[in-house]
């Protein structure tokens, strides 16, 4: 039986993002410590209405882009929550450039 060439490309990404989902069960995500978000001196930005966004997030030694909601911000830093497709829910901060609105 022969290959599917024409979606290899996307097949190949689905199966590292679902390898990479499964290396990250049971892992916490990384999140900003207070002095690198320095909510002291820059203005925070809080929403009523969570804007979704699709986001890098580490996991250990893993990086995973996982679809999030962005629920408050600053200028350098983004606050997510999503829920993994194990079903775990997760927060952290993450560095504003590794996000981008879905």
């Amino acid at each position: 039986m022969g290959t599917n060439k024409r979606y290899s490309d996307s097949i190949d990404r689905r199966m590292n993002a679902r390898i990479a989902e499964r290396e990250a069960e049971g892992l916490e995500p990384f999140t900003l410590t207070p002095a690198e978000l320095e909510l002291a001196t820059q203005p925070l930005t809080k929403t009523p209405v969570p804007k979704p966004v699709r986001a890098w997030v580490r996991f250990g030694p893993h990086a995973l882009q996982v679809d999030a909601e962005a629920v408050a911000w600053t200028e350098r830093a983004v606050a997510l929550r999503w829920t993994m497709p194990s079903g775990a829910q997760h927060k952290a901060w993450v560095w504003a450039s590794a996000v981008e609105a879905r």
